[in-house]
């Protein structure tokens, strides 16, 4: 199963599942008062048990992994070295994931991606260690996770009516 070496990649790089897990709780916090880090961290491991999501992070860890080694044929390889802006396959990976608990994940996605919150703060610090696809698959990751704690926490009451 890739879920044990996914969780090796992302601690190889840099990126413990606690730090996805404390994304997630502050993008659900505010609409979950009893939400803990606990079940922020069951949602991160529940998305990273995906199929997809293992794929798209091993692919991503690969590309960067081979950015960091000047393996990639130019201009792939100048592209990945600056984090070129108008690169957006990064961002297409990354929303791959977002959508495996709905449409909602894309907001979050958005906010984290502009933001560089959390652990994405220092996975852009480019300290050496290129993170083109990383970052934004972490920012994936949590999104996902954000999305599947809103899915099963619904907010419906408050729109009930009288036909309900």
């Amino acid at each position: 199963m890739f879920y044990r070496h996914v969780i090796q990649l992302l601690e190889e790089r840099g990126v413990s599942l606690d730090s996805i897990a404390a994304m997630v709780y502050d993008l659900q916090r505010p609409y979950h008062e009893t939400l803990t880090r606990m079940q922020c961290l069951v949602s991160v491991k529940k998305v990273l048990k995906k199929r997809e999501v293992q794929h798209a992070l091993i692919t991503g860890v690969a590309l960067d992994q081979l950015a960091e080694e000047k393996k990639l044929p130019m201009p792939l390889q100048k592209m990945m070295e600056v984090d070129e802006p108008l690169y957006g396959l990064d961002e297409i990976m990354a929303l791959s994931i977002t959508n495996v608990y709905g449409t909602i994940g894309l907001t979050s996605f958005g906010y984290l991606d502009k933001t560089k919150h959390g652990i994405l703060h220092q996975l852009n610090n480019h300290d050496g260690q290129i993170h083109v696809f990383l970052d934004d698959l972490v920012a994936g990751v949590a999104a996902a996770a954000s999305a599947r704690i809103a899915h099963q926490n619904p907010d419906m009451e408050r729109y009930k009516t009288d036909t309900d």
